[in-house]
């Protein structure tokens, strides 16, 4: 006889012990905040398509008196499209270990479930930030946000926009430029040119260094500083953050992403988003696959969904690429 491959066992575990508390602290942290903050649309298959619409540029509009009519032409909408990528976690857990009294059921097969769905999850905020290009075929890929945006980017020496082809109806991944500090200048840039495109960016999504980075700004002699009146009592505390940014093209809100600290290639961006214009759209919304065939003295399960990012128009968002997104030198 032989144990599945990767089955969870009762040697394993650390929390059969019965001095072990009962309360279980995660770790992992579960915010996704890009992922949480757009729509979550459902789609009918796995390549899907929508439509981007454009209004023509203001122009003189004075008609002469009694004049005949004169039509203009219609111009096409821009139709794009994107493939949907299946996510999915597995464990395996002996019926021995199933049964037995585990402190706060951490390594039990609910508390498994509930922390591979959060796993998911954040394997979807990684997908939305990473510069990937989407790929049809039996193993597709989601095209990521970096592949949709070129209308308000600000990029480093040497890089360039990547974008959808409507030729191959596939993103083309970004290429990557120098990287350099993220500054007051660079923000300001790119918010007026989503500005003048017509969009209206709410949120700038940030690794935790660049959020450290923004911060900083307060010591700009432009900037007006925060002023508060210190209480008696125990509770004063030093205030040194800034959550929002009021510019001259509106304010935004400054999110840290945690996920955006998993690398050094992620972590090297700002996405200034309207969350209207985003959408992580699900052909098959993340569920327990049922009916898995017994093999063992063990419970097996799967997690798995099917979706892909819709950016239902890249001008109602911007980047800033090319920054040093975890430290100052990377």
């Amino acid at each position: 006889m032989a144990v599945v491959t990767g089955t969870f066992t009762t040697a394993t575990p650390v929390g059969n012990r019965e001095s072990l508390s009962d309360v279980i602290s995660m770790i992992t942290p579960r915010d996704t905040p890009i992922y949480s903050d757009i729509a979550h649309p459902s789609v009918e298959r796995a390549f899907f398509e929508w439509e981007i619409d454009t209004l023509n540029a203001p122009a003189a509009n004075a008609q002469l008196e009694g004049d005949a009519f004169t039509f203009a032409s219609i111009s096409p909408v821009t139709r794009v499209a994107e493939y949907t990528q299946i996510l999915s976690k597995t464990w395996s857990i002996s019926g021995s270990q199933e049964s037995s009294d585990n402190a706060g059921d951490a390594e039990k097969r609910k508390r498994v479930q509930l922390k591979r769905g959060i796993e998911i999850r954040k394997d979807v905020e990684l997908a939305i930030i990473t510069n990937t290009a989407s790929v049809g075929g039996q193993t597709r890929l989601s095209g990521g946000l970096p592949s949709w945006l070129t209308s308000n980017v600000s990029r480093g020496a040497g890089g360039a926009n990547g974008g959808y082809s409507s030729g191959t109806k596939l993103t083309v991944a970004e290429t990557t430029g120098t990287q350099r500090a993220l500054t007051q200048a660079l923000l300001d840039t790119v918010m007026a040119a989503a500005y003048v495109s017509g969009a209206d960016v709410k949120k700038a999504y940030v690794s935790p260094y660049a959020k450290g980075v923004f911060v900083s700004f307060m010591s700009n002699a432009n900037v007006a500083t925060f002023r508060y009146m210190a209480e008696s009592g125990d509770n004063n505390k030093i205030v040194s953050n800034a959550d929002i940014y009021a510019s001259p093209w509106g304010e935004i809100e400054v999110v840290p992403n945690r996920v955006m600290a998993t690398s050094a290639a992620v972590a090297r961006r700002v996405f200034l988003v309207d969350p209207d214009m985003l959408g992580w759209a699900w052909f098959r919304p993340i569920a327990n696959v049922p009916n898995l065939a017994k093999v063992a003295d063990s419970e097996q399960g799967v997690i798995l969904g099917e979706g892909g990012l819709k950016v239902n128009n890249e001008a109602g968002c911007g980047v800033i690429a090319d920054i040093f997104g975890l430290t100052a030198a990377s």
